[in-house]
């Protein structure tokens, strides 16, 4: 399944209020983000029950504040619309996956 760009905060709304939703928080400068897209890219092919989404948070800075995004990348879990698990940084693919298994 294609990571979907989120560009409102309706459309996250929308994506994040049902099932399994990983979503990372990066920006374009970002080097570490840069790193950690294409995993997240490639991860999201092996996982049908969880939608990946990114958001810019240059972009959607309310979305940014609304869930304390201090550092990027950072990456939210979430299960029916509420946070069940985070984290700042890029991860190697299998580290992702781990987190992946162990959080949905």
């Amino acid at each position: 399944m294609p990571v979907k760009n989120i560009k409102s905060e309706k459309e996250f709304n929308s994506l994040s209020k049902d099932g399994n939703v990983l979503v990372d928080f990066y920006a374009d400068w970002c080097g570490p983000c840069k790193i950690l897209s294409p995993i997240i890219e490639k991860v999201s092919k092996d996982y049908d029950t969880v939608t990946f989404a990114k958001v810019d948070v240059d972009s959607q800075q309310e979305l940014a504040q609304r869930f304390s995004v201090m550092s990027i990348p950072t990456v939210i879990f979430f299960k029916n619309g509420k946070q069940v698990e985070r984290f700042s940084g890029a991860l190697p693919e299998d580290e992702l996956k781990e987190k992946i298994d162990e959080v949905f």
